[in-house]
């Protein structure tokens, strides 16, 4: 094995970094910030915990702790791996250190664990048999190819979906577990897990015959390069010397193995070697002639660990310590986000999980307004309520941007969406289908996958008939036979069509897609100077490669020519994909189609968030970690959906309900709203729903419902069921108690008397005309008064002034009004 000098490392070399324990003096780095953040700033040793609370400037002190480091010339900037969950925490944090020390910054390793794996491994790839143009499958590539194994080993049979298989394959990798290991453990007499056994050693051969990796491998592969590997590890330990992890809590074991790599001491025999290669190790190593471990600064909050469902290990944070001895920690408390009411519920909340590290949150800026509850009579009750609160902050100067509304599960955002079309809200939600997931995209990046990577067969396949060349099922079976038959590639396969008598308009489609893909890569190759210089000079760019493939290929064309009308927008889909390729172009000129790949497909869903658009966010808590809002809304804080009933049941579910919970509640800075509904649909049917437990562990006084549990009872009931609501002699009922074991329970049909206050229904008012000064009549909000008209065609808005419902925007064609 060679081992190569790393070339983003300096000539020089520093002197030894001072010993474990010490701290630096104070600086402009240290000014402004708190007792607790300025020790986690200054602390130097060999690990340290910073236990930072929600909204407690964690970003702040992560950033202000590496730009010391290198002002204080204790670390190269080379020398820094900080790693993140998401792409765009990383330039966040990657801008503020720039901001703070300008170009001394240059040559840190900030990515997330996903980008870092990458780099190396394509770095690295030869060493574990992988090609450096290595193609990353996403979650659909994924379910494509268990897809096409199940069906053919009839795997169905015994139950296994493509989703099911992907989920088990996905945790063992997050274990670090490979086809081999899982094998020595199975259980031969079970059916199922020998079948189990076929799809998952099926599944990692055309991974490795693709020369492709899924998401799970980058980080497990990462780990068994570090280990199977001791030399090209001791690279990396030697290179990077303070590793810094945010969002600990949420590392899995795969992900705690690889940070436990790269602190590991490099042995006194492997400097002797890395000497011996010219590498210069002398000013590192201590008195045994050994590299000490990388310094290791952890940032996390166990009370935000809520992907479990993700193999998320909450242990990790909880049992650093025990991880490693002599670790400092520090607790950071102040919170800079949130009004302390808020603050308060959420303390109150969270303190009923058992084994945490106890903490407070406090705030130096005031009480702030109360928590506004509010509980409906239906979804879509309680969907009108939070329009109306939109509109109410809207006009009072509160962006659409700065609100957000927070729900359990993906489902509840029907009534959401119908109320927010019908009263003119501009709305976003966040995490459906995304970008680089639509059809369209898929099929022009495949081209351009297949061109960086001639192996991957799941690209090939999927452009072999895209667009329409008459090249069917079969024909693609006979090539796939083809292939096996004779050893070679599915790319080679069709390069040798003309051998297959498949006729010959079947074959020239097949040969011409070859020629058209050979001809791409071969744009690629860089000029003779370019490859003299080891540079990527004279190479066509990647824009210029996708145009001349969308273009021979006919994919844009037979879109645009389409009757189908949807094609328009995919068309236009294509060419957003192509202004993209020319900006990245433009943004990094000497980079490759394998980066532009690899930065495609490292995009997370929080990555997406536009912060500049116009819109409400509608999301997910699983989604909203992270993110913070002027005014946030957590809907349907009911039992069966918080908890959910596929928690509630299970060993550690209501805790992880209840740090969610916590999570929604301090996403909020000045406002917070929770709301529930009395019924909700199910599956096509009407549930009874009950207030959360978790609500009645909100200090009473913190609330302030406008319309309670108990006002929604029926008749007018004067029995508060607002959990927070105490009993008469201040005892809590049996009804609250029984909640702890209550889950959403069927009735027939809706009660009368909970009838939704919006109605279901919209009508076409066709070419109906408003003016400002006009009268109408709406079916709930009666009769009112139009103030102005905005929007054209069928999206005109009325503003109107209802006589006792307030102001409402309306969206006139749809509105079930009529004008008096």
């Amino acid at each position: 094995m060679t081992l190569i000098l790393d070339p983003d490392e300096p000539a020089g070399w520093r002197e030894a970094p001072p010993a474990h324990g010490v701290t630096t003096g104070g600086s402009r780095l240290t000014d402004g910030l708190n007792p607790e953040q300025r020790e986690a700033v200054e602390y130097r040793g060999p690990a340290l915990l910073i236990v930072a609370g929600a909204g407690s400037g964690k970003t702040r002190v992560l950033t202000h702790r590496i730009a010391s480091l290198i002002e204080s010339r204790e670390a190269w900037p080379s020398q820094i791996l900080a790693i993140t969950f998401t792409n765009k925490a990383a330039a966040e944090m990657r801008e503020r250190v720039e901001a703070l020390l300008g170009e001394g910054a240059s040559g840190m390793w900030i990515s997330t664990f996903h980008s870092a794996c990458v780099r190396i491994l394509r770095r690295e790839a030869e060493s574990i048999g992988l090609s450096g143009t290595f193609t990353i499958y996403d979650s659909a590539d994924q379910r494509t190819i268990l897809k096409r194994i199940i069906k053919e080993l009839d795997a169905d049979t015994l139950g296994f979906t493509p989703a099911s298989a992907q989920a088990k394959i996905s945790k063992l990798k997050n274990e670090l577990a490979d086809v081999e290991s899982y094998a020595r453990n199975a259980n031969t007499n079970d059916p199922q897990e020998v079948m189990f056994l076929e799809i998952f050693r099926q599944y990692t051969r055309r991974l490795r015959d693709a020369s492709a990796l899924d998401f799970d491998d980058l980080i497990a592969e990462t780990v068994y390069l570090f280990r199977a590997f001791p030399k090209v590890a001791a690279l990396y330990q030697r290179r990077f010397r303070h590793i810094l992890v945010d969002e600990y809590q949420d590392t899995n074991h795969a992900q705690y193995s690889l940070i436990r790599e790269f602190t590991r001491p490099v042995p006194a025999e492997r400097v002797r070697e890395m000497e011996s290669h010219g590498i210069n190790v002398r000013a590192l190593t201590d008195a045994a002639g050994g590299i000490p471990g990388a310094s290791l600064t952890v940032v996390g909050d166990s009370d935000q660990s809520i992907y479990a469902f993700r193999g998320a290990d909450i242990r990790n944070i909880v049992e650093f310590e025990r991880d490693f001895p002599g670790a400092r920690v520090v607790l950071l408390e102040q919170n800079y986000r949130s009004t302390q009411n808020i603050l308060s519920a959420a303390n109150a909340v969270i303190s009923n999980n058992f084994d945490r590290k106890e903490k407070k949150l406090w705030t130096a800026d005031g009480d702030g307004d109360k928590i506004t509850g509010y509980t409906g009579y239906t979804a879509h009750d309680e969907a009108q309520f939070v329009a109306d609160e939109i509109e109410s902050l809207h006009r009072s100067g509160v962006a659409y941007r700065d609100i957000a509304v927070f729900y359990r599960t993906n489902a509840q955002t029907r009534a959401l969406e119908e109320i927010f079309v019908r009263s003119a809200l501009p709305y976003r939600v966040v995490g459906g289908t995304k970008f680089y997931e639509r059809a369209e995209i898929k099929d022009a990046m495949a081209y351009l996958i297949a061109v960086a990577n001639p192996l991957d067969e799941l690209a090939l396949r999927r452009i072999l008939n895209t667009p329409k060349r008459g090249i069917g099922p079969a024909t693609e079976t006979a090539l796939a036979s083809f292939a096996e038959q004779n050893e070679i590639s599915f790319r080679q396969a069709m390069r040798a069509a003309s051998g297959l008598g498949l006729g010959p308009k079947v074959t020239g489609a097949i040969s011409g897609l070859a020629t058209t893909l050979d001809e791409a890569a071969a744009m690629l190759v860089p000029s003779a100077e370019g490859l003299a210089a080891g540079t990527n000079a004279g190479a066509a760019k990647v824009s210029d490669v996708l145009v001349f493939l969308m273009e021979r290929s006919g994919l844009l064309d037979t879109l645009r020519n389409s009757r189908d009308p949807q094609d328009e927008t995919r068309a236009e889909n294509v060419e957003e994909l192509v202004a993209q390729t020319r900006d990245f172009d433009r943004e990094n000129p000497d980079a490759t189609l394998v980066d532009f790949l690899t930065q495609v497909s490292l995009v997370a869903a929080a990555d997406e968030l536009d912060d500049a658009s116009g819109t409400v966010s509608l999301m997910t808590l699983h989604t909203a970690k992270g993110l913070e809002y002027h005014a946030v809304f957590l809907t349907g804080i009911e039992e069966g959906l918080l908890p959910h009933q596929m928690s509630a049941s299970e060993p550690g579910g209501p805790a992880e309900e209840r740090r969610l919970f916590y999570v929604g509640i301090t996403r909020a800075r000045k406002r917070l709203y929770l709301s529930l509904a009395m019924s909700r649909a199910q599956f096509g049917e009407v549930a009874v729903a009950m207030p959360s437990r978790y609500l009645q562990e909100i200090p009473e006084g913190l609330i302030d419902w406008r319309q309670s549990p108990g006002m929604a009872t029926s008749r007018g009931g004067t029995q508060p069921r607002a959990l927070n609501a105490r009993r008469e002699g201040g005892a809590w009922g049996t009804r609250d108690r029984d909640l702890e074991r209550f889950s959403v329970t069927k009735s027939a049909k809706p009660k009368t008397e909970w009838a939704n206050r919006v109605t279901g229904t919209v009508r076409d008012n066709g070419d109906l005309t408003l003016a400002a000064g006009d009268r109408i009549r709406h079916t709930d909000f009666g009769e009112g008064k139009v103030t102005q008209v905005t929007g054209e065609g069928s999206k005109k808005v009325a503003h109107v002034s209802f006589d006792t419902a307030g102001q409402k925007k309306l969206l006139i064609k749809i509105a079930p009004i009529e004008k008096l």
